[in-house]
Parts: C-alpha cells; structure tokens; sequence
C-alpha cells in the first residue's frame, strides 16, 4: 500500500497516459501493470472533450485516479494555473508540479518548483513535485508541505536508467513523505533497482509505450517493482571485497 497524503493506492507503480500505439493498447498497459493511478498533461489534452473520441473515456475512474500534471510549464506562475484548470475540470485535488527550467534536458527550475509547491499546498492541494536528485531540494519540499518528493531517475523520456542510484538512496534516507523515483526509467531492472534502494514507488511512461511490445513491459515492471520492494524489505547482504564461503570451514560435516 502506497499512501499519498490522503490518498491511498495499491500499486506502486504509476503510468502515463501518452505515446501508446492506441487507446486500447494504453488500457491493456494499465491493466498489465496493476496500476491504479496514471498521470494526465493538463496542457496536452482537451479536459473540455466529452465526446467518445476523448482518451479519458478510456480509463475506468472507479478503479483507477487520475493524476493531472502540468507538464510543459516554465514558471511557477504557469504550473498553478494549469494545476487549478487540472482541478476544476478532473475533480481532485491530486496534482503533480512540474516547473520546467531547461528545454534540452528537462530538468526542473527548483526555485520556481518550491515557490509553486508553497502556493498549490496553502491552495489545498496534494502536491506530488518532480524535483532533481537533490537531497537539499527534496527535504525544502517536505517542508512546504509536499505530499511526496518525485525525484528523477534520469532526463524524462530518456531509458538511461537510474543515473545516480546514491542520490535517491540519500533522499529516501533524509525525507519523511513517500519518495517515488520519476523519469529516466526504461525496462524492469531500473524499476527494481528504484524500489530496492527504498523507493516508495515509481512513475513511468515511455518505458512502457515505447516498447516494441507495451503490454508485456507493462507485466515486466509490475514483477520488478513487487520484487525490488520485497529485495529492500528483505535487506541484501553487505558487500565485501573478497570471497567467503558458503559453506562452513569448521566442525563436522553432516
């Protein structure tokens, strides 16, 4: 169990809803990997659109939230409107801030990102911030009141993985709110190298929807992601740098 401010989910995986083959193919996906939260671009869809042509026909809301997110934005300014529209048109309070600072790689304007973090929390909201791999950041957005930290793995959109793997395992260690690893992720393993290093949880899209096969992906990483939780509640064995033997070199041998 996933638990999110005030909002409780039972995977630990979260999707996105964008650059899947088809519809059909984005809700077989969803099923695939047993999520039941999946992110929407609030500026990249027509929230407005009822008609059948609409993909958020296509999710089934009585099994699975949706999570606006304010992708596309620059300022903070920008991300609290578009988060305000995401709320009046999808009726949840949930929102994930993204405050873009550098169009080539993606990365995130953390001041812009705290000053929207600040206000969207004293505006009600549960706010879910994709932040840098920054201890010092991550533990700022915990005391503006972020519901989470979403730091990224690796650029969005990438596949390179999990770049820094000491960083996010120094966030999980400092902050209290659920740490969800966020962007970079591109197959299973770095879904379950994510969870065993303590992640509450990861969020991923092209991972899934650009694989030669989704559906398949989509069951790939909901295994990762149950395995590399179980890993890090199991607690590996330290590292050494010599062999040792598995078996004893005293007493009697059975």
């Amino acid at each position: 169990m996933l638990k999110v401010g005030s909002v409780e989910l039972k995977s630990r995986l979260i999707l996105g809803t964008g650059k899947y083959p088809s519809p059909e193919v984005m809700v077989k996906c969803h099923e695939a990997s047993g999520t039941d939260m999946v992110t929407v671009a609030v500026r990249r869809v027509d929230l407005n659109d009822k008609t059948k042509a609409s993909f958020l026909n296509w999710i089934d809301r009585s099994k699975i939230k949706l999570l606006p997110n304010t992708a596309g934005c620059y300022s903070a300014d920008d991300a609290i409107r578009t988060a305000m529209l995401g709320r009046e048109a999808l009726s949840t309070p949930l929102v994930k801030i993204e405050v873009i600072g550098d169009e080539k790689t993606l990365y995130p304007d953390l001041p812009e990102l705290l000053v929207a973090t600040k206000k969207l929390v004293k505006e009600g909201f549960i706010v879910m911030p994709y932040t840098s791999d920054d201890v010092v950041m991550s533990l700022r957005l915990e005391e503006a009141g972020a519901a989470c930290v979403m730091p990224l793995g690796g650029p969005i959109g990438s596949g390179l993985g999990i770049l820094n793997p000491t960083n996010i395992r120094m966030i999980v260690d400092r902050v209290k709110v659920p740490v969800i690893v966020d962007a970079g992720v591109g197959t299973a393993s770095d879904v379950a190298l994510a969870m065993e290093l303590g992640a509450a949880g990861v969020l991923l899209n092209t991972a899934v929807a650009a694989a030669k096969d989704p559906v398949k992906m989509a069951t790939a990483v909901r295994h990762a992601c149950d395995a590399g939780r179980l890993a890090f509640e199991a607690g590996r064995m330290p590292k050494k740098e010599y062999a040792t033997p598995s078996s004893p070199t005293e007493g009697k041998i059975q």
